[in-house]
């Protein structure tokens, strides 16, 4: 909250793009303008706007009455849905000798570009204007700098003493870094797992990433981060189940057992190759299920507190994980378009050799199912999860 003294230094101070000052306590138009502006924060000061009421344009206080009916009529104006997306404010109310003021404080938002009714409006020096459409664009990278995916954010509560240290410097790190570079490296483990975005330094905790891969217990943080299997005995989840298992704990223990695991619904069986010779063919081939496997945990949404799904049926298996398609993909272009809901996740398991980089993990699924005589997978997409099916081979 200001002091007197800084309120009245701000007053003074009419050429700041950081301030304006306000007579009018009706105008709703010009106040959304003024937010919106302050929201956008197109100089980049990355620090709040204020919009200061009850004072005149040459720094007069116009001896207005702050009473609670205004701060509540200020006060919505945070959630006026002109205003879209929604910015972060608070009002304050001082009282001077002159008369009362009311700030408005905003703070920069993390989604530019912001809009009231439809229009971007930034501060340019002390005054505010619609941006034109290369200041839109401006707005509109600033965007997606800012925006970080939730595997690289904070992973609040998680500390150092939460994670296996062995498992980063012996499974990940060698793999991921050239020997020579980290016999070179005399930095801690802070600093090398902030270097491959593990680590935030400056929340000083782990990251999403870093818990999942590396943490004794990465549900503590993110419930849904483990694997259900069910063997059902027939078609439906109205059979009874016949085995189960849960996948749990550091992601790369995970990884090492379902890639052990996903060869028992196999099934392998002779198949006569010619009048003299036989062939071995399998149910499911292990390659296709260990892909859609992998996308699945890839691509998931962390933020859900579901598992990902593996149900196998006496004619399909069936691999549900949570989240909708992501970014540029779509029911139209899948899965030849590919974006990243998780990309530290997705280069981690390619560092570690799980996935290729090129996103073809859904490809090469199909045509293994297609060298085993089973039908190409088939997907199922909502917009809280994304479903693919394997049907048996006849």
């Amino acid at each position: 909250m200001l002091t007197a003294e800084q309120l009245r230094v701000l007053i003074a101070d009419r050429e700041s793009d950081r301030v304006e000052l306000m007579i009018s306590t009706t105008n709703t138009d010009k106040f959304g303008e003024a937010i919106c502006a302050f929201a956008n924060d197109f100089p980049n000061h990355r620090q709040p706007g204020r919009l200061i009421v009850g004072v005149g344009d040459d720094g007069t206080i116009g001896g207005l009455t702050v009473n609670d009916r205004l701060l509540r009529r200020l006060g919505d104006l945070r959630s006026n849905v002109n205003l879209e997306p929604l910015p972060v404010m608070t009002v304050q109310k001082y009282v001077l000798p002159e008369g009362g003021v009311a700030v408005i404080e905003v703070l920069p938002s993390d989604l530019p570009p912001v809009r009231y009714r439809g229009r971007v409006w930034i501060r340019v020096g002390p005054s505010r204007r619609g941006a034109n459409r290369q200041e839109e664009r401006i707005l509109t990278e600033k965007r997606t700098a800012l925006q970080r995916t939730f595997d690289v954010r904070p992973c609040p509560g998680c500390t150092l003493d939460d994670l296996v240290p062995d498992l980063f410097r012996i499974s990940y790190l060698p793999a991921a870094v050239d020997r020579d570079v980290i016999a070179e490296n005399n930095r801690g483990d802070q600093e090398q797992m902030a270097s491959l975005r593990f680590y935030d330094l400056a929340a000083d905790c782990p990251t999403h990433a870093g818990a999942l891969l590396f943490a004794r217990d990465p549900l503590r943080w993110m419930p849904g981060a483990w694997i259900q299997f069910v063997r059902w005995a027939g078609t439906t989840m109205a059979d009874d189940p016949v085995g189960e298992r849960r996948f749990s704990g550091d992601l790369l223990t995970v990884l090492r057992e379902v890639e052990a695991f996903v060869s028992l619904p196999a099934q392998a069986r002779p198949v006569t190759a010619s009048a003299l010779r036989e062939k071995t063919e399998t149910d499911y081939p292990p390659a296709a299920i260990r892909e859609l496997l992998l996308n699945a945990i890839m691509h998931r949404s962390y933020e859900s507190n579901a598992p990902v799904r593996f149900y196998w049926y006496d004619d399909r298996i069936e691999i549900q994980n949570p989240g909708g398609l992501y970014g540029m993909a779509s029911p139209e272009n899948f899965p030849r378009q590919t974006d990243y809901r998780n990309p530290v996740m997705a280069e981690a398991l390619a560092t570690l050799g799980y996935v290729n980089a090129f996103g073809r993990g859904v490809i090469r699924a199909q045509d293994a199912l297609r060298r085993n005589g089973n039908p190409e997978a088939e997907f199922t997409f909502e917009p809280s999860h994304v479903l693919a099916t394997i049907r048996r081979a006849p």
